[in-house]
């Protein structure tokens, strides 16, 4: 079992190599003392909202894109498909919703063209009703609409 705050230090530890800084940099920058940085990174201490705020603010990092990592992360050990929201998958009519939702933003957008013959590796099949609805920036995954 994955603990939250071993999720959101995994996530700002992640941030802060990709920008290849020191734990020293990033401790300065937010204002919080070296060891207690690495603490909440190894996922030994609990983060204040503060905290998080401050340290986020230090990688340059919107603490909804953190929050969002440490969702999918912990949907994927609870077994969920990764990208969708707990609470979609969670009862039936919630998941109704979302393919209601999806099925009328199917219906608005335009059919796609079909694939170039010009390919050299042959595009996996997927049936000609078919569409790929993108939502709005709420969510970060694709939702395959079949109209029948």
């Amino acid at each position: 079992m994955t603990l939250l705050r071993e999720a959101i230090g995994d996530s700002l530890r992640r941030a802060r190599l990709a920008q290849h800084r020191t734990l020293r940099e990033v401790s300065t920058s937010a204002r919080v003392s070296l060891g207690y940085l690495s603490e909440v990174e190894r996922g030994r201490k609990e983060a204040s909202s503060e905290l998080l705020a401050a340290i986020c603010a230090a990688l340059d990092v919107p603490l909804s894109r953190v929050l969002w990592d440490v969702s999918t992360i912990m949907a994927g050990v609870d077994g969920l498909p990764v990208g969708e929201p707990a609470e979609a998958a969670a009862t039936p009519a919630a998941e109704a919703e979302q393919t209601t939702a999806a099925a009328e933003s199917a219906e608005a957008a335009p059919a796609l063209a079909p694939a170039s013959a010009s390919m050299s590796a042959a595009p996996p099949q997927i049936a000609e009703d078919t569409r790929i609805v993108i939502p709005a920036p709420k969510a970060d995954m694709l939702v395959l609409v079949r109209n029948n």
